[in-house]
């Protein structure tokens, strides 16, 4: 699946906007199969649920996540 990556921090929380279409401000990610993607979202928080979201990406085609700093 091609990514789009697009992310914003301040020190109250991590913004992360994934799209499967290009964007202008978004970077490109790559071409990245399941565990790439898997391996991703866990890089942005250890916690999350990586096959729930990953199920979110592939239907709508997009997945923003809103990560509170710890």
């Amino acid at each position: 699946m091609q990514l789009w990556l697009y992310k914003e921090q301040t020190p109250t929380y991590l913004t992360v906007k994934l799209h499967c279409e290009e964007h202008s401000s978004y970077t490109y990610v790559g071409d990245l199969n399941e565990e790439e993607i898997k391996k991703l979202l866990l890089q942005f928080d250890p916690t999350i649920d990586t096959q729930k979201n990953l199920k979110l990406l592939s239907y709508y085609g997009y997945l923003h996540l809103f990560i509170l700093n710890k």
